[in-house]
């Protein structure tokens, strides 16, 4: 049985510590999008405050509760336009920071997912990995978040699907120097855990990184539903057949070409990863 749905990824330049400009600049773009039937727009990592803060104090000055006023306009806005909300923001819980993705409700609710993976760029530098991959199930989909550089593992996007995620939408700020993994991961992680992948990234300058753009949809055969392969902003809408993503077993030739995605693989043989063998820095 087919169940269809129809998103959205904003590529888009961000005010670094001006939250009010960025609530004011998703207002429009969900406004322009109001006649659209869809399920989800997810907007880039860090959306609400920025990336590029250059001091631990300077970033926590911005970080926010769970209960903060922004949030809770960004669950209003959920709620006004009737599709759920996937957008970047900075985390502050007692003295750490974290680099968060929000998943608000069209139902009014805000779920929470902590970037894992800390590159040595921007605020990453003063923020806590994240200790959880766990999909949120919203109206009978499942969805997982990843942000930016988690998606140059195979392993979050692996234990996501392993989990039944059927889409997994990644938050990013792609600068100079990712255009290949904006290029080719998004497909491959779709491909080889036949989900449905979203990469959203941003676009503009913000002190002296100049971002990429970018971003793509993905379908479960690693095609490109859209791709906005430039850095200027631009809007993508993608449809998707979530009963795709929910089947692994791939008949090509009945009887003579057939694959699963998950069944075929030989989780004994990996024992090594499981284990977390720590690999010195060459």
């Amino acid at each position: 049985m087919k169940l269809n749905i129809k998103v959205a990824g904003v590529q888009c330049d961000i005010s670094l510590g001006k939250p009010a400009e960025n609530l004011a600049k998703m207002r429009e773009y969900l406004q322009q999008l109001a006649d659209q039937p869809l399920f989800l727009v997810a907007f880039p990592e860090c959306f609400l405050q920025g990336y590029c803060f250059e001091t631990f104090d300077e970033a926590m000055e911005q970080a926010v509760t769970l209960d903060a006023a922004d949030l809770r306009t960004v669950q209003a806005l959920a709620e006004e336009f009737d599709r759920h909300i996937v957008f970047g923001f900075l985390q502050r819980i007692g003295d750490k920071i974290f680099n968060a993705c929000g998943l608000a409700t069209r139902q009014g609710d805000l779920h929470v997912y902590h970037k894992v993976h800390l590159p040595q760029l921007g605020v990453d530098q003063f923020t806590t990995p994240g200790k959880r991959l766990t999909p949120i199930i919203v109206d009978g989909i499942s969805i997982g978040l990843n942000i930016c550089y988690d998606c140059s593992f195979p392993e979050p996007a692996r234990l996501l699907a392993l989990r039944n995620a059927d889409l997994i939408v990644l938050p990013t700020n792609w600068p100079p120097g990712a255009g290949r993994t904006a290029d080719y991961i998004p497909n491959a992680r779709a491909m080889e855990n036949n989900i449905y992948f979203m990469a959203i990234n941003r676009v503009g300058e913000e002190r002296g990184f100049a971002f990429i753009g970018k971003s793509k949809i993905c379908d479960p055969d690693g095609n490109d539903l859209a791709f906005a392969n430039h850095d200027q902003p631009e809007i993508l809408i993608a449809d998707m057949d979530i009963s795709r993503a929910r089947n692994k077993h791939l008949i090509r030739v009945p009887d003579k070409h057939e694959i699963h995605r998950f069944a075929d693989r030989r989780p004994e043989i990996y024992s090594d990863i499981s284990e977390q063998l720590k690999m010195e820095r060459r």
